[in-house]
């Protein structure tokens, strides 16, 4: 045929999208979409509101809620590669993520990256891990290639520890963390979806190149900050009684406080050679991701 669909003889019609990126309204899956874009993948932005999708070269939005499963089949019929990024927190997050992949599967999508947690485990402390340690076994026994890629806790949030009085409160120990920052996960990302066979079966842990003390995290925040950041110990009921004025659910509360009872445990320490294998840069200290965000 020598004409196109669009009736203008000789013009070639743009590559349809293999490679669908989902979140591509939040930080993480934005970064992602854009950095995918400037590579020339052509993409599709799976969004609850297609109108709130980022403008980007060669990348279509579509309409589809995870817990949708007719409009999400319909949306990754005919791509290849989806990122999933997970769900916003709510109780029933895990049945969500499962009937996200099975709709994927449905749509004959061949591979999955998923972006997981650390030490994801049935009985992580975190209890969110646990979540994401399900929803990666659901992913496995859908029969879908598939890459996770287990981000530590980011270093953006930990500035949002501290409260207005300068102490960042939790029942953290002399526990470490690996914080890693958010355009170091996006680019690591990136490298996987521009090449997905190479990571088929693989598990990635993406941390920053330290492993800190909330002790530590503090010297570094005054250090950046320009004020002083101390942190101090909580017991566990300490915890949840300083923060039941938030009025949240009972999962939310058990969130909060087993983001700081994971670092005592140690569940987060630990420095992976990940970001840098993928990306081919170092990956970045939490002080210069502090600077950068200009807190």
């Amino acid at each position: 045929m020598s004409e196109t669909a669009n009736g203008c003889a000789g013009t070639t019609a743009a590559p349809a999208p293999t490679t669908v990126v989902t979140g591509s309204t939040g930080r993480l899956g934005g970064r992602v979409a854009r950095r995918l874009a400037e590579r020339g993948v052509p993409l599709k932005l799976l969004v609850r509101s297609p109108k709130r999708a980022p403008r980007l070269a060669a990348a279509v939005a579509v309409r589809g809620d995870y817990a949708d499963r007719n409009a999400v089949r319909e949306a990754l019929a005919g791509t290849r590669t989806v990122f999933m990024v997970s769900a916003s927190e709510s109780a029933d997050r895990l049945e969500t993520h499962k009937a996200f992949v099975d709709a994927a599967a449905e749509a004959g999508v061949r591979h999955l990256v998923y972006l997981s947690f650390y030490g994801a485990a049935p009985d992580a402390t975190f209890t969110l891990a646990r979540d994401h340690f399900h929803t990666e076994q659901h992913i496995r026994a859908s029969g879908l290639a598939y890459t996770f890629l287990r981000d530590n806790l980011y270093a953006e949030f930990v500035p949002d520890l501290v409260g207005e009085d300068g102490v960042i409160r939790g029942p953290a120990g002399q526990g470490r963390a690996a914080f890693v920052g958010q355009d170091d996960i996006a680019d690591a990302a990136a490298a996987v979806l521009a090449r997905p066979d190479d990571h088929a079966g693989i598990t990635y842990d993406l941390t920053g190149p330290e492993s800190l003390t909330l002790d530590e995290a503090a010297v570094v925040l005054s250090e950046q900050l320009g004020r002083t950041v101390t942190y101090r110990q909580e017991t566990v009921e300490e915890a949840y009684a300083s923060r039941a004025s938030y009025d949240a659910p009972a999962w939310q509360l058990d969130a909060w406080v087993s983001t700081y009872t994971a670092i005592a445990s140690g569940e987060l320490d630990g420095v992976s050679d990940a970001v840098p294998h993928l990306t081919g840069h170092p990956a970045t200290p939490l002080a210069d991701i502090v600077r950068a965000a200009g807190h």
